[in-house]
């Protein structure tokens, strides 16, 4: 019987090393794979176009152009009547080979069909599949973000971010914030206190993280910083590891007020001068509402020189019944997330949406 050798450190980071190759050539592999193959099914939708548009063909061609090549192609299970439709449509969605090679052909085939089922202006399509590239989410994450209409909310929050930081960062951070947040998977009343509402959130850490977006990673609640001999706590903190930064959290059940304004600027200073390095870029503080006016809080940001933003949120039980019965449960929610997480090479599977 064979006695195993007693194994050095410098072998298990050879070993750990491989092993990471490994399943980076996997994921590469699988990535080339998906790419020919949406190419191919643009490419065979854009010859029955051409073909329909020439020589009149119609859907009855369709259905034997499928029992052809299914007969040819025993083994491959697209070529089915519908989805020789989906081909025809998709190329006729996107007429342009470069828009396809270069953003739809990162993503799968699934969640191209998603799109075209789910969204009618091209210019949503293309900027759900570049974030779905982006991020790596599966078809249901990406379709729940479709139905929370994230496009929209994208960039809404009112900040003074291009005030006082520099073009490059400033255009970055005002993207990265939403107006609202969509906090479904929380089914609370609208009166809980904000001390409720944050621990709701951090039960669901996950789910916040996702809504969030990518590259936030959680640091605490009710985070403690000493200023003066005297305590006072962040409701939130987070470090957005794209971004190098810390962000500052805070959570309001009312209505925007301006001393919110002056009080978060005070947090976010206190973050610079204990927390941040000298390779962090600067903190920025993120200001939670139930509602807002626009006019009030453009005023209350007036003249401050950190930079924060004012986004408003709203909970599970203010949604329509309709949107609500279609958002998945917390536990699938968490299982796409998971997934999402597990299949990235040599992730670490830590609370974080990075």
């Amino acid at each position: 019987m064979a006695v195993p050798l007693p194994l050095s450190a410098e072998y298990n980071d050879f070993l750990r090393g491989l092993k990471e190759r490994i399943r980076k050539a996997q994921s590469q592999a699988v990535l080339a794979v998906n790419r020919e193959l949406v190419l191919l099914y643009w490419q065979i939708g854009q010859e029955i176009l051409h073909r329909q548009r020439q020589q009149g063909w119609g859907a009855k061609v369709i259905d034997q152009l499928a029992k052809d090549l299914g007969r040819e192609f025993p083994e491959m299970q697209g070529f089915s009547s519908r989805n020789l439709k989906y081909m025809r449509a998709f190329a006729e969605a996107y007429p342009d080979a470069g828009i396809v090679q270069a953003v739809l052909a990162q993503i799968t085939w699934y969640h191209n069909i998603a799109l075209l089922e789910k969204l009618k202006a091209p210019e949503e399509r293309l900027w759900y599949a570049y974030k779905t590239a982006e991020q790596g989410w599966s078809r249901n994450v990406m379709v729940l973000q479709i139905e929370s209409e994230l496009y929209q909310r994208q960039g809404g929050a009112i900040t003074n971010f291009r005030q006082v930081l520099p073009a490059p960062q400033s255009e970055l951070l005002q993207q990265m914030i939403k107006d609202p947040y969509n906090f479904a998977f929380l089914t609370l009343e609208q009166d809980r206190l904000e001390r409720t509402i944050e621990k709701a959130l951090i039960e669901h850490i996950r789910d916040f993280l996702l809504e969030l977006g990518v590259g936030f990673a959680f640091i605490g609640s009710q985070y403690v910083l000493e200023v003066s001999g005297r305590e006072y706590r962040l409701d939130l903190l987070f470090y957005h590891v794209r971004l190098h930064c810390y962000v500052v959290i805070d959570l309001k059940t009312g209505e925007f007020e301006p001393a919110f304004s002056g009080q978060m600027n005070f947090y976010v200073a206190a973050v610079d001068n204990l927390l941040r390095s000298s390779q962090d870029e600067p903190t920025i503080g993120i200001i939670l509402c139930k509602s807002k006016d626009k006019t009030i809080v453009e005023y209350a940001l007036q003249g401050l020189q950190k930079p924060i933003g004012v986004s408003t949120y709203r909970l599970g039980s203010e949604l329509p019944e309709q949107l609500q019965t279609i958002l998945p449960t917390v536990a699938q929610l968490e299982v796409e997330l998971n997934t999402v997480i597990t299949d990235i090479p040599g992730e670490p599977h830590a609370e974080s949406s990075a």
